[in-house]
């Protein structure tokens, strides 16, 4: 294994003290994973199975990485970003016998390398956020074997599952992945309220500026953008949003927004959050245009939204302002000099220079995330293709998480905020349907908890030339 202080007992020692206090903060806070983590203890999905894990490395993943080991999991563990990682997080997972290959702030070529060993392991399953584990095992050929043994694994994020649907369109993917992204719970409680509050938080804590009456430019009107845009409204600022596609624009300007494109926007904002995950979304021809002392961050899951290397060929001078915070000197249009700022080096704002999402909403992603793991252990994907399938042959795909999971995990939420909802009346059921309803649809309308979701789920392939697959619920009635 590769963590910082490794060689240095004392400050191990230590490392793993505050590494361990850390986790055990937000794990109280964290209810659903503690639920979840009592029926894997119980039920032991996991047990002699090897799991690759590659998410940012901070308390809330370490606390995930816990109740999978609780499970029988054997664990090994990367950092999805160099700048995310927390050293003590780190050590105190060694602590706990889990292998981890991570530091803060390595290098790009020391991050690579730490994948390929948390791969060379061999895993059962693979969680990625981003997919770069799955980058290299499907486009390293020295992974191919392992990759051909790999049971199937679980994607976070939304650029992770567009590169899945690249691996797929190609007739790549070799084994199926569920798209835990695209949960209705992950992409509400995690996409829109989980990075509109982070990544405020992250940027209000490193610049230590204030918000009100400012104009924050925000970059994508997804699920993020959203977020980002509301808690920027909420904190009384300015907002423009710009887009590439209509029907986003369209409704960021029914929410109230101002619709520039980023040419427009640049010379009206004091601060510019892209979340897009494309490339070259603020460029130098933006920042000639910016107002002097403008701060520019990234909340997508890649550092190539802000073209930062661009600003440094084009600047006179920088230096580092704040810890994550450096200016760039360039020369204005009127020939006068600017600076513009850029926090974290253009990565991921909330998690390189922040703690990333509360814990009680990572609570929820994560909750998805080991169910979905779980629904990987519990089936054997060959035994489903047809009887005549040639004996390498196996069910690759994409899937999606079942309504049924959602509905598990967003009840559990609601039970631990103390919300009560209604229940239709089997009168208003056969209104709604148009049909008589029997006891046994009325048992159907409760949501399952989430220790039953698993094993009531199947995977039913879609007739689509990408062999796309979804997940369907198939819960029996309480007897």
């Amino acid at each position: 294994m590769r963590i910082t202080y490794g060689q240095d007992h004392e400050k191990y020692a230590q490392a793993v003290q505050d590494g361990t206090k850390k986790i055990r903060w937000v794990g109280e806070h964290m209810p659903l994973l503690k639920e979840t983590e009592v029926g894997l203890m119980q039920d032991m999905s996991f047990k002699g199975m090897k799991i690759a894990l590659c998410i940012h490395l901070e308390a809330k993943t370490a606390r995930l990485c816990e109740v999978l080991k609780a499970g029988g999991a054997d664990m090994y563990i990367a950092g999805s970003n160099p700048l995310s990682t927390q050293d003590d997080v780190a050590a105190a997972l060694v602590a706990q016998g889990m292998t981890v290959y991570a530091s803060h702030n390595c290098s790009g070529e020391q991050y690579v390398e730490d994948l390929k060993a948390v791969l060379k392991h061999a895993p059962d399953i693979v969680i990625d956020d981003g997919g770069d584990l799955l980058d290299i095992l499907h486009n390293d050929e020295a992974f191919t074997e392992i990759a051909a043994n790999v049971k199937g694994g679980c994607e976070e994020t939304t650029t992770g599952i567009t590169r899945l649907i690249a691996l797929q369109q190609a007739k790549k993917l070799m084994f199926p992945m569920v798209a835990v992204n695209d949960a209705v719970c992950k992409n509400l409680c995690d996409n829109r309220y989980g990075t509109g509050q982070s990544v405020w938080t992250a940027i209000t804590a490193t610049t230590n500026l204030s918000l009100v009456g400012k104009t924050a430019v925000v970059a994508g009107y997804g699920n993020c953008g959203k977020g980002v845009a509301m808690r920027a409204k909420g904190l009384g600022m300015q907002v423009i949003v710009t887009e590439v596609q209509h029907l986003p624009a369209l409704e960021a300007m029914m929410d109230g927004f101002t619709v520039m494109s980023m040419n427009q926007a640049a010379k009206y904002g004091d601060f510019f959050i892209t979340v897009t995950g494309c490339k070259d979304v603020i460029t130098p021809e933006h920042f000639i245009l910016m107002k002097h002392g403008a701060v520019c961050c990234n909340a997508g899951h890649f550092d190539c939204e802000v073209d930062v290397a661009g600003l440094k060929d084009m600047c006179i001078e920088h230096d580092e302002l704040r810890p994550n915070v450096h200016g760039y000197v360039i020369e204005d249009a009127d020939g006068t000099n600017k600076r513009i700022d850029i926090l974290a080096d253009g990565r991921l704002v909330n998690l390189a220079s922040g703690d990333g999402h509360p814990a009680e909403i990572m609570d929820v992603s994560f909750t998805l995330q080991t169910l979905s793991a779980q629904f990987i252990a519990k089936n054997d994907f060959k035994a489903q293709l047809p009887p005549n399938a040639p004996p390498e042959a196996r069910i690759a795909g994409i899937l999606q998480v079942p309504q049924q999971v959602d509905a598990a995990v967003a009840r559990s939420i609601l039970e631990n905020n103390g919300c009560v909802i209604d229940a239709l009346t089997r009168e208003q059921m056969e209104y709604i349907t148009g049909k008589p309803i029997t006891d046994t649809d009325m048992e159907l309308q409760e949501p399952l908890g989430v220790n039953d979701v698993a094993e009531n789920s199947e995977a039913v392939p879609i007739e689509k030339p990408e062999n796309q697959m979804k997940l369907v619920s198939k819960k029996k009635p309480r007897k």
